[in-house]
């Protein structure tokens, strides 16, 4: 018997279930945090946002108390951009994505040149104990490097240090309501633990498709940028249920018991931030992303802060302004919405609205389909 098939819609909503997106959930946090095997957070404000997507009564006060007491952590990991994770996944998955970070240094198109037959373990020498003595700005640091090796490029150095040592961003930087420079020490002093050398691969894939399954090789390979997930997943497949897409062609990997609920399950609208692993987590983006809403996307102009799903599909960009009357969130279809549709957007988009304005009501506008 030939494998099932699944196609756009029930993929769609296999994700979002694991994703906490059909319903919020009660689970803590911090759980959240560990289950979504991090938050895409280069925006600062971003992972509170999707976090109040996900979760029931979510408190703002209470990601910042984790990010307070180290609890977790903001850090560069999956495909070399900046997520906040436990600090348990800092000290595992940081070794385990080296190859993307050194990968990313080696063709750094103005940095990789100034590096070239340049000696780093001094400097990563010199910079690990500067940034154990305590958090530096990047300012602070370039000047400390241009110092000790004042023959080479400081701001190269620096970005050295950035690839090749496990750097946090320390508070305030992240805090709601917050804002700081970008301030960073190693993982092992803000943490007080050495890297694990004891993460396996195998085991983050098995959590990947836990919260993004069910996904291909390619799939996963998008999500951590990481090479070789073939030979991961055929090692795996023994313990993995085999599914194919629509088309028939491709392998689809995933859990034996994680859920798959039916296409037509009702899948509430819900507000993403401008970074959401969501919609950054598969090479086919078709179980979210249709043709027309990525064209439509394409047409938005302006700044875009965040994405709108609508029946579990991109459906609308949105924006938020501070306006004389108050806060202001500007909703863009970028596929034809219904009245229906128009309405349940509008009042998610309220519900937002009062969460951005820490429980003030807002305005909300949703531009007119085209």
């Amino acid at each position: 018997m030939g494998a099932e098939t699944l196609g756009p819609r029930a993929l769609g909503r296999a994700t979002l279930a694991r994703q906490l997106l059909l319903s919020r959930s009660d689970v803590a946090p911090l759980d959240a945090v560990g289950h979504l095997v991090g938050l895409q957070a280069q925006v600062p404000r971003d992972p509170y946002v999707a976090l109040w997507s996900r979760l029931d009564r979510f408190r703002p006060a209470s990601l910042s108390e984790l990010l307070l007491d180290r609890t977790v952590v903001r850090t560069t990991v999956m495909r070399a951009t900046i997520h906040l994770v436990a600090a348990d996944d800092c000290l595992g998955l940081r070794p385990l994505m080296q190859p993307v970070l050194d990968a990313e240094l080696a063709r750094h198109p103005e940095f990789a040149p100034r590096l070239e037959g340049v000696d780093l373990e001094p400097v990563l020498s010199h910079a690990r104990a500067l940034l154990a003595e305590k958090p530096r700005a990047g300012p602070e640091l370039r000047s400390a490097l241009a110092e000790r090796f004042p023959s080479r490029d400081a701001a190269a150095l620096a970005y050295a240090c950035r690839c090749k040592l496990a750097l946090v961003q320390v508070p305030p930087r992240g805090l709601w309501r917050r804002s700081a420079q970008v301030t960073t020490t190693t993982a092992e002093a803000w943490l007080g633990r050495s890297l694990s050398r004891r993460a396996r691969l195998d085991d983050v894939v098995l959590r990947y498709l836990g919260a993004f399954g069910p996904a291909s090789a390619a799939d996963i390979t998008t999500w951590c940028r990481l090479t070789g997930m073939r030979e991961v997943v055929e090692r795996l497949r023994r313990r993995l249920r085999v599914f194919r897409d629509e088309t028939g062609r491709r392998e689809l990997f995933d859990l034996p018991d994680a859920p798959r609920p039916e296409p037509d399950t009702p899948s509430p609208t819900r507000f993403l931030p401008e970074y959401d692993n969501v919609l950054l987590s598969h090479a086919d983006r078709s179980r979210f992303v249709t043709a027309a809403a990525r064209e439509g996307a394409s047409r938005a102009s302006g700044r875009i802060l965040g994405t709108v799903l609508y029946d579990g599909t991109l459906s609308a960009v949105w924006r938020d302004e501070m306006t004389e009357d108050g806060l202001m969130l500007v909703v863009t279809p970028v596929v034809r919405l219904t009245k229906r549709a128009a309405a349940s957007v509008e009042a998610e988009g309220r519900r937002l609205a009062r969460f951005l304005g820490d429980g003030t009501p807002g305005e909300v506008r949703v531009a007119p389909s085209r």
